[in-house]
Formats: structure tokens, sequence, C-alpha cells
């Protein structure tokens, strides 16, 4: 780590403006929002709109924190090297095998998804099949150029984003109208009338954080396309600076208005709201649309974790003193990680089994060590960024608001959110798995060698 990307690694830049912005757009939009979101109203009732809210919030001031600290470099090959450069060693090595993980662990749960969303049409297809097609169709587009990679990647974002500024105009025309549904008629008092906007208190809102923070995994992942985007100190502070708007649209009005159209007690925990709204509501092909919409989400998503996956592998074992480890960063002649890419895959591959093992524990397993692992990862950003501003003493053109308490406030709510996954069962048990990984990579973290940087 630590190597400059776009030189050492001759990866290319091939992600344009549009790419980014749509990558940016369309990262936090996948499983968390489509499927896992039905759990957390069940959990919060309509008060999980603060839950998106204060988690949108926190997710904004750690993305500038990470931009503040891009921008003073944008040839590293991702964050990780940066918490490498301003913190350790050690913990660079810890959060890039982490991060690595936790993408493997986010696109088994995309497949995952992807087959519980095929049941709404094909219910007798075992669940594994599904995720495995894709993931295969995947694989190629990921090893052709990255270029092929961001502009697929725009058409499922640009898919995701259409759908759910279509899925709210439809919502408030039903409001405005008086549309009935079978539960009643759609209106903004079904956020109120059923156990009031706070049904289960000031606990239901705590207990729900982790799925809302799973929903906004992927955030982050524009830190790993600096080194592969044309012009990255315009690109890249645009679409952090869009956040703010993405959340306001696509969590907070999506939810709500899907709240007012369906009571909230009807939806269920362990299926997609947004397939169940429409289908309830008597619009059949409207349901398909969305299912098909949020199976988009599921393919978008896991194409990310094969795009992340690949790159940090490469990145992790690129300086490693063993040659064979260094076959992992392998650049293929169309600019790509292709020996990392194939790894991977054959890794995620494993919930292929699980699905058809344990189809019903899947989802919630997986999706829960994946948060646990990310509250470390943006964590350890905060901590990297206070380091930081601790050495660095040149010009900031892309200074993080309300600094040093916005990162202080970011760490602890990270913290609480650790904290509250004691409160389950399928959490604590995701827990603890993963602080015996982190165990073990700090163990590993101080046998690993690289090869000494050269002498200038």
């Amino acid at each position: 780590m630590g190597q400059k990307a776009n030189k050492s690694n001759h990866l290319e830049r091939g992600l344009s403006n549009r790419h980014v912005q749509m990558i940016a757009l369309g990262g936090a939009i996948g499983t968390g929002l489509f499927l896992a979101s039905g759990e957390s109203i069940h959990d919060a009732g309509p008060a999980i709109l603060i839950s998106y809210l204060v988690t949108g919030i926190i997710c904004f001031w750690m993305m500038r924190a990470m931009g503040e600290m891009m921008m003073t470099d944008v040839s590293y090959g991702s964050f990780v090297d940066l918490i490498h450069k301003y913190w350790s060693h050690q913990a660079g090595f810890v959060i890039g095998w982490a991060y690595w993980a936790s993408w493997i662990a986010i696109a088994m749960a995309e497949l995952t998804a992807i087959g519980i969303y095929i049941k709404l049409w094909l219910p007798g297809l075992p669940q594994w099949v599904p995720g495995l097609i894709t993931l295969l169709l995947l694989i190629c587009v990921n090893l052709i150029t990255v270029k092929a990679f961001g502009e697929v990647e725009f058409w499922f974002a640009l898919v995701k984003i259409l759908a759910i500024i279509a899925l709210i105009l439809i919502g408030v025309f039903m409001m405005l109208f008086r549309f009935k549904t079978n539960a009643g008629y759609a209106s903004p008092v079904n956020l109120v009338s059923h156990g009031g906007f706070f049904p289960r208190g000031l606990r239901g809102i705590i207990v729900s954080l982790p799925n809302v923070v799973f929903a906004f995994l992927g955030v982050e992942m524009v830190g790993m396309t600096a080194a592969e985007t044309k012009d990255p100190h315009e690109v890249i502070p645009r679409a952090i600076n869009n956040i703010p708007v993405r959340i306001l649209i696509f969590y907070i009005g999506a939810l709500g208005v899907i709240m007012c159209i369906y009571p909230w007690f009807l939806l269920h925990a362990s299926s997609s709201p947004f397939v169940m709204v429409f289908k309830e509501t008597g619009i059949a092909s409207a349901a398909d649309i969305i299912n098909f919409v949020v199976i988009t989400a599921a393919a978008s998503s896991c194409n990310s974790a094969l795009f992340t996956t690949g790159r940090m592998l490469s990145e992790l074992t690129a300086k490693s003193e063993s040659k064979r480890v260094r076959w992992f960063s392998h650049i293929s002649s169309h600019s790509v990680p292709n020996h990392a890419i194939m790894v991977s895959a054959s890794l995620i591959l494993i919930s292929v089994l699980l699905n058809y093992f344990i189809p019903s524990a899947v989802f919630s397993l997986i999706s829960g060590i994946a948060t646990t692992s990310f509250l470390f990862i943006w964590g350890s950003i905060m901590v990297a960024h206070l380091k930081f501003r601790q050495q660095y003493h040149g010009k900031l053109e892309f200074k993080t608001p309300w600094y040093p308490y916005s990162d202080y406030l970011v760490i602890l709510f990270f913290v609480v959110v650790g904290i509250t996954m004691l409160l389950k069962h399928t959490t604590m048990i995701s827990l603890f798995a993963d602080l015996a990984w982190f165990a073990i990579l700090v163990i590993l973290s101080h046998w690993h060698k690289e090869i000494p940087a050269k002498k200038k």
C-alpha cells in the first residue's frame, strides 16, 4: 500500500464525471434501502425517518473528512492508503483487508437478495440460481475495462434513481387524490394515526440503527475511484457534496411516501416495502416494475463489490515481499486487476452454497457482519482524519465542516450503533464474529512485510 496507483499499477483514468456522479448517487441505494428497510420500519415505525436523517448526516461528515484527505493527493489508490500514511502501517493493513472482506460479504448479501426478489415471479426457483447467473455476468463486465464497469453502473444507478423519483411522484399523486388501497386511504395521516410518529419509542429508533447503517454501506465508494477518475479535484467534491440531497430524496422521501400510502405496521419485516406497497394497492404491473428495479439495485451493488474487492486486493498485495502474493496484484492488458477480481468472485460464490443450505438465514447474518465491519472501517477513516490534521500543514481545498467536533460525533455515533447490535441475537453474533476477525487481522499485521520503498 502507499503506492501511486496510476503509475505503478497502470490503472486507467476511464471514469468520467457522469460515471462518478452516478456511482456516488447509486452507491448507497441498494438492498439496504429496498429490502432491509422493511425490518427497519418494523423496528421503529415512522420514526425510522429520523434514523435515516441522523445516519445520513453522520455519513456526510465522514465523507467530507475522507474527501478532505483525498484532495491533498488524488494519485493514491484508495482511502486505505491514507489510513496507512497518516495512522500506521498496521492500521492500513487491518482496514484494507477488513474492507475487502466486507465487500465480499455485501456481494453475498446482494446475490441473496436477488434470489429473494426473483421469487415474486418464479416462486419455485431455488434461491441460489439467480445469484449465480448474475455473478457470472458481472465478472465478464468487470474484466473488460474500468469504463465498462462505469457504464454498466451508470445505467444501473439511473434505473434506481428514476424509479425512486417516480415512486415518490406516484405516491404524492395518490395522496392528493385520496387513492384507496386495500388498507385504507393514502394520506400523510398514516404517519401518525397508528400509534403516533414514535410507536416504538426511543428504543425503536436505537434498535433500527444497524439496519439503517447497512442501507448506507457503499457511500464511501467514491474514495475508491480517485485513481481512475478524470479530473478528480472537480468531480469527487461535487459527488460528496450531493450526499445531503440524495438522503432527503431517496431515503426520507421514498420511505415517507411508502408509509403514507400504506400503514407502517402492515409492512412485513422480511419483504421489500417497495414491492409490497404497490402489490397491495392492486397495481400489479407497478409491483413487477418495482421488483425489477430492486433486482437492478442489488445487481448494481454486487457490481460495485466486484470493482472494489478487485482494486483493494490488488492494492493490498502489490508490495508484498512474496512474489506469489504479488500475483494477485497483476493488471491485465485492459488495465483491470483481473487476478484479484477472479479470486474475489470465487469467494463471493460461497453465497451460492449458503443459499442452498440455509436460505432463510443468509441475508440477516451476512448483512450484520458487513455492518459491523463498516463501523470499524468508517471509524478508522475518522481517526486517520484526526491524525491527518495534526500532521498536514499544507493548504486544504475541501475542508470538513465543524471540525473537530464533527469527527468526534461521528466516532461516538459508530460506538453507539456497535452497542445496539448487542440488543438482537443475530446482530450480536455478527458483532462477535467481526471482533474475532479484526483480532486476527491485528495479529497478522505485525507479521506482514512489504518491499521497502526505494530511496530517492
